[in-house]
């Protein structure tokens, strides 16, 4: 006759009996979508590029030059180019986030393959580099655009 044993669970186990569910933190928000924040983020800049050079390209081909009244679809050159701008305004925040969501690999890349140091933890130092570089680059953006304006010469 064959006798079916039945065996305790060790103890350092529960026996399925006496197991309660436990909710295991699944991360941040952006470590679990990550890859897709960058996907989108990413299709959203091919797609801005692609509005800009369409733009630009109507604005200096398309458009007789020298005829402020000529419209395509209603709009001026001049309308077409506000357009322009503001496309142009919306990648530039773009662009800044794609490269706030990478920075962490772009200090590592610099300071690896460029400064030959070895790969360490962030200990808050690229944030502030980060934040320098971007007031820096700001004032020259600034600066190059109040230089513009003082060396405009009005149409006689």
């Amino acid at each position: 006759m064959n006798a079916t044993v039945l065996k305790a669970a060790p103890p350092d186990r529960p026996s399925a009996s006496s197991c309660t569910t436990v909710a295991t933190p699944r991360g941040s928000f952006w470590s679990r979508h990550k890859t897709l924040i960058n996907f989108w983020l990413d299709l959203l800049l091919l797609i801005l590029f692609l509005t800009q050079a369409w733009l630009l390209t109507v604005v200096v081909v398309v458009f007789p030059p020298g005829d402020s009244r000529a419209t395509i679809w209603g709009a001026t050159a001049a309308e077409w180019l506000g357009g322009l701008f503001a496309t142009s305004c919306v990648f530039a925040v773009a662009v800044l986030l794609h490269v706030m969501l990478h920075w962490t690999w772009i200090c590592g890349t610099v300071a690896t393959r460029l400064l030959g140091r070895k790969p360490g933890r962030d200990d808050g130092s690229q944030t502030l580099i980060g934040v320098a570089l971007l007031i820096a680059l700001l004032h020259v953006f600034g600066a190059a655009v109040l230089a513009a304006r003082v060396y405009l010469v009005p149409a006689s």
